[in-house]
């Protein structure tokens, strides 16, 4: 029987974006989305497409796609796989076909995920995925029950799994106001990342008003005030990043000649980008 995989998406970006900040900085990321979330965050950005059965006004044209010329495409332009804006282990099947033909063709394979994962599903998984960003939301399990719908504690053992399986991981959390903005929430969170070792970087998100969260104001003085308050604590400053700066500035448009369309790269920070260079290197050839 042959399989039939479709996305909602597909776009490239700087891997900065998911955000992976330390790993393989400035490289070009071929994004794709499968619709559909094991959460259901009032805030999420991508509604449209995480929210797909659920929500009335959600929805995304799907389209089929061919993983080995996907990973072609990637291959083509020295760049790296990501599956993100919904959540990927949802399309766990092709996270599979696609890492099939990228781990001969040397093409790294990333993820954007909020981690609630079995530990099955992290056994076939792992050695598929060479970098992944995961999101840790809430400080404790009523608040994190009452904003995802699903419980913390397999998040957290997730979390712990995908650095012992060799993975580059990063933790990503959106300061909520009024959630999990507080100096507690966000010293318990601190605690959290802390304990999976200190090269794992931290990125603190701006809170941006979006789907059910229309009504709440973006991050203010009070969650700037916490974040920043860790490092008077002895938080290391290397793996703290704030992203709290308000609206994001486009990135500059290059063309990659081998696909002959333009796509957006982040900053260049000593490796050469897509078509100048050699690709990155995945996990498995590194």
């Amino acid at each position: 029987m042959t399989e039939t995989f479709v996305t909602a998406a597909s776009h490239w970006h700087p891997v900065e974006r998911k955000p992976l900040y330390h790993y393989h900085p400035g490289m070009s990321v071929l994004t794709l989305a499968a619709p559909g979330c094991t959460f259901t965050c009032g805030y999420c950005q991508n509604w449209r497409v995480s929210q797909v059965g659920r929500v009335a006004g959600a929805g995304a044209a799907v389209s089929p796609v061919d993983p080995a010329a996907i990973v072609a495409e990637a291959a083509a332009c020295g760049g790296g796989i990501a599956l993100s804006y919904a959540e990927p282990a949802l399309a766990a099947e092709l996270t599979l076909a696609l890492a099939a033909h990228a781990r001969p063709a040397s093409v790294p394979m990333m993820w954007k995920t909020n981690g609630f994962l079995t530990d099955t599903a992290l056994d076939r998984l792992l050695p598929a995925l060479d970098a992944v960003n995961v999101d840790l939301k809430a400080a404790d399990e009523p608040s994190h029950r009452a904003l995802t719908g699903a419980p913390l504690a397999p998040v957290l053992t997730a979390m712990r799994r995908l650095v012992m399986g060799g993975l580059w991981v990063e933790v990503s959390t959106p300061l909520l106001p009024g959630f999990n903005d507080d100096e507690r929430s966000v010293r318990t969170m601190a605690r959290v990342v802390a304990g999976l070792g200190p090269e794992v970087p931290w990125h603190l998100l701006r809170f941006q008003p979006e789907f059910r969260w229309k009504d709440r104001g973006p991050a203010g003085r009070r969650d700037r005030g916490a974040a920043r308050g860790l490092r008077s604590r002895g938080h290391r400053a290397d793996a703290l990043r704030l992203s709290l700066r308000g609206a994001r500035r486009a990135a500059p448009r290059r063309r990659c000649r081998s696909r002959g369309g333009a796509e957006r790269t982040g900053e260049r920070r000593g490796r050469p980008g897509p078509c100048r260079g050699s690709p990155a290197q995945p996990r498995s050839a590194r």
